[in-house]
């Protein structure tokens, strides 16, 4: 059995949204006892992650980091339709994944105690951005 639902999320821009609760809500709705979720976002300025979800700043820290990486406005891009944090929010998202696998479980995800499922925004502006959770159970 294959169940597949789009989810619809608003960002504020620049940073996290905990995906982890919608998510697991699908998988409960889709009364799978164990399989696969898979959990792809379609766009190319913001990525998926699987991450710590008990202390925010281990989340400050990674977009600290990803600042000093691929920082906004470096005079290396030429590719700046959008504004200064245009090519850097591209870079940025082929440098971390589009997409996320995780076990289900007794018809839960099966993510360790401080694993949370994340959609990491990387255009400072707020925008509005499609994933797919896909469920595949037998």
């Amino acid at each position: 059995m294959i169940v597949q639902e789009d989810l619809r999320v608003q960002t504020r821009g620049r940073g996290t949204v905990n995906l982890t609760p919608q998510i697991e809500a699908l998988v409960a709705a889709s009364g799978a006892q164990q399989g696969l979720c898979n959990v792809f976002i379609a766009h190319t300025s913001a990525s998926l992650m699987i991450c710590e979800n008990a202390d925010p700043q281990v989340r400050t820290d990674l977009e600290a980091f990803m600042r000093r990486l691929v920082p906004d406005g470096d005079p290396l891009f030429v590719h700046v339709t959008e504004g200064p944090d245009d090519m850097p929010a591209h870079v940025r998202s082929i440098l971390t994944q589009h997409e996320v696998t995780v076990p289900i479980r007794d018809g839960c995800c099966a993510l360790g105690a401080w694993q949370g499922i994340y959609l990491w925004e990387h255009r400072l502006q707020a925008q509005r951005r499609r994933v797919t959770v896909t469920v595949y159970t037998d």
